[in-house]
């Protein structure tokens, strides 16, 4: 009888410190799969919308953008259950905090376009970069399989095939961004967490939508090097890891204050995306200023890769 307790005892302590890896390991599977069927849904839906532009009014008094894009528009080609204003986003499902992948301090849902990231209100450089999306309010609904999303809605987006002005100068990728949406896969239920149960897709050109979804890897490699070297890094993380290309890129922007992006010494980010003019050079992305620049491919960046 000893020695049965004594066993029992053993696979007791055993389960106890292997059980919660493999629930947590069964968790990110399922995550993993939700996430990749959201996308794809959402990739179907886009295409076929005629025009992700121009839904709802906004004048000083109101604003019903998003919700008219998700009730005239996106309801349309995706079937949803329920739809939230900004100010009942918690009878959506979604969480009044967020978890940043990583370490750090849960955060407040945002609420409005500046927000999600307070760089859409506009920037300046020279002459040849100049833009302001309008401040429009975020709008939640749940969809049939489940999620939770809130919409946060550019109306005046446009669709430029070039990622670049004719005459070459820079051009701001903020400008493109129909819809930047912020899902979460299991409701009103945890951990709230980026790159678990929450991530973001975003949906970019007015006509012929381009959607991406980046599930950014766990930190930044806070190294600088040529575009080859950090290729080579990322894919030498798993065979599902890759360099972002830049309209990932650019989503990743969008949504850095989720994923903790130090930016005391880093500024641009290598993209995949060759420069359509001159294809010994890429493209990088400017943190906080949603800037696209031609740069050769000798010279050294940092990178933030992302999952398949």
């Amino acid at each position: 009888m000893a020695e049965i307790l004594l066993s029992l005892t053993i696979i007791g302590v055993v389960a106890a410190i292997t059980l919660p890896s493999l629930t947590g390991n069964i968790n990110e599977r399922t995550w993993n799969t939700q996430r990749k069927a959201l996308y794809a849904r959402f990739s179907q839906a886009m295409a076929l919308m005629p025009s992700l532009a121009g839904y709802g009014t906004i004048n000083d008094n109101t604003d019903t953008t998003a919700e008219t894009f998700i009730t005239n528009g996106l309801s349309k080609v995706l079937k949803i259950n329920n739809i939230c204003d900004n100010e009942h986003l918690e009878d959506c499902g979604l969480p009044a905090k967020i978890n940043p992948q990583g370490a750090g301090s849960a955060i407040e849902f945002p609420l409005d376009l500046y927000s999600l990231n307070a760089n859409f209100s506009g920037f300046y450089w020279g002459e040849t970069l100049s833009y302001s999306l309008h401040n429009t309010v975020a709008a939640g609904f749940k969809t049939a399989n489940g999620e939770s999303i809130a919409a946060f809605y550019n109306p005046d987006c446009i669709a430029i095939k070039s990622f670049f002005h004719e005459h070459g100068a820079v051009d701001c990728i903020a400008k493109k961004m129909c819809v930047n949406f912020i899902y979460d896969l299991n409701g009103s239920k945890g951990p709230n967490t980026i790159g678990k149960d929450m991530g973001w897709i975003t949906v970019f050109n007015s006509i012929d939508p381009v959607v991406v979804a980046p599930l950014p890897a766990t930190s930044n490699i806070r190294w600088r090097a040529t575009l080859d070297e950090v290729s080579d890094r990322c894919r030498k993380v798993d065979d599902e890891t890759r360099l972002p290309n830049a309209y990932e890129m650019s989503s990743i922007m969008f949504n850095n204050k989720f994923i903790n992006i130090d930016s005391e010494d880093i500024t641009d980010f290598w993209t995949s995306s060759r420069d359509e003019q001159d294809l010994s050079k890429n493209i990088t992305v400017r943190l906080g200023q949603f800037a696209l620049n031609r740069v050769a491919r000798d010279q050294e960046h940092a990178i933030r890769c992302i999952k398949r």
